[in-house]
């Protein structure tokens, strides 16, 4: 298979959708025939620079084309934060302030360079080029598409129906997005699938305002969080952060179902698919346990957020947990005044949401005191020293007094 072939595949593996394959392969073809470099685009929002796997689906590919020859612009939307993304969202978003932003891409760096290669990427504000526009050329913009196309994109198209009430900001957005692909030249933008009308928007654009190509798009799944089902997000809990601790994200990776894993491998590892493919008929023969499968890609996803040597400890502490049940080394420490509600203890020191959830798990056999399961939900801790644990991986040691 030729070198072209080769990247195609790589970059074609997990994508939901590609449209304008033939520039993505005469790109490449000009890559590994002439060096020559090309611009690969995505947006992120200004707000919440705390990433989680989820969010590194779209990394990962970036990494890819980097790889094969790929300039990155990652775009902060500082201007278009402003306004606030409509996308499925069914009412007008808060303003951001300046400092803010700028405070939000620097924590964006830190992150993002565990996946792209910093030397291969250019960090950008699209307030640079859109307070540039000024008002004649925004209104020029609004002349290229119109509100029929416009109300045609699912979520506006509900909001109006339902006479749910639609700023006319909230139709620049897409606008606004898609100027951004001629004002960045780029050649590939990439995104979710949720975002497919503002990424052809930039299509539309670059061909309205003669910038002399048109961006291929590439969008990638959301990738599905620990549950299996729901998409990861903050929001349900069912997620793996970036920044989570080592031993956290070991043990969150260990705990996804066997089906999930290969999911997350074809989504968030390096490793080529035909390593992938090996594992899998390894595993299904019987020469591999799933575990053994997972810590693989817990330890190469730890590897990347932290170290190889934090990965390792990691394993060392999951392993020594799990296999002897013993208690972890490193324990928070909380004092507390007696008598004490169990229940309150337990939402005290952070280890549940609310005494009603620690008096469910109490009643499910999921909290121990000392490694013995605690029956009564109304137990009084009286001066002393205990180890309180709740479920497999949460543990704190509690001085009452």
């Amino acid at each position: 298979m030729g070198m072209v072939e080769n990247a195609l595949k790589e970059i074609q593996r997990g994508v939901s959708e590609i449209i304008d394959e033939e520039r993505i392969i005469t790109l490449l073809k000009n890559y590994f025939e002439k060096g020559e470099t090309y611009f690969v685009k995505a947006g992120f929002d200004p707000t919440a620079p705390d990433l989680h796997l989820g969010h590194t689906v779209l990394l990962q590919k970036m990494a890819i084309l980097q790889k094969f020859g790929a300039t990155v612009q990652f775009l902060i939307g500082d201007f278009t934060g402003m306004i606030g993304d409509p996308t499925g969202k069914n009412e007008t978003r808060k303003k951001l302030t300046r400092e803010i932003v700028l405070a939000n891409a620097q924590s964006y760096k830190e992150q993002v360079f565990k996946v792209l290669d910093p030397q291969k990427t250019i960090v950008m504000f699209n307030s640079e080029w859109i307070e540039a526009l000024g008002a004649s050329g925004l209104v020029e913009l609004t002349t290229t598409f119109n509100v029929a196309r416009m109300l045609e994109r699912e979520d506006f198209e509900k909001r109006y129906k339902s006479q749910t009430p639609i700023s006319i900001s909230e139709f620049l957005y897409p606008l606004l997005q898609g100027y951004d692909s001629v004002a960045m030249k780029c050649d590939i933008e990439m995104g979710g699938t949720d975002q497919k009308f503002n990424l052809l928007m930039g299509r539309h654009l670059q061909r309205a305002y003669n910038v002399g190509k048109e961006q291929a798009v590439i969008m990638m799944p959301l990738l599905e969080g620990l549950d299996g089902v729901n998409k990861m997000s903050k929001s349900l809990g069912n997620y793996i952060g970036v920044t989570d601790a080592p031993t956290d994200m070991f043990g969150k990776i260990l705990s996804i179902s066997d089906v999930l894993m290969w999911r997350y491998y074809e989504l968030l590892s390096m490793r080529t698919l035909d390593e992938i493919n090996v594992l899998k008929k390894d595993v299904e023969s019987g020469i591999l346990h799933p575990k053994s499968v997972k810590e693989m890609l817990a330890i190469e996803l730890v590897t990347r957020y932290h170290n190889e040597a934090k990965a390792q400890e990691a394993q060392v502490e999951f392993n020594r947990v799990h296999a002897q049940n013993e208690i972890p080394t490193d324990l928070e420490e909380y004092s507390m005044q007696a008598p004490i509600w169990i229940a309150k203890a337990l939402v005290d020191c952070g280890m549940e949401a609310s005494t009603s959830q620690a008096r469910r798990d109490i009643k499910q056999g999921a909290v121990k005191l000392d490694q013995i399961k605690v029956e009564d939900e109304q137990l009084q801790l009286e001066i002393g020293v205990y180890i309180v644990q709740v479920g497999k991986r949460k543990f704190a040691k509690l001085k009452v007094e």
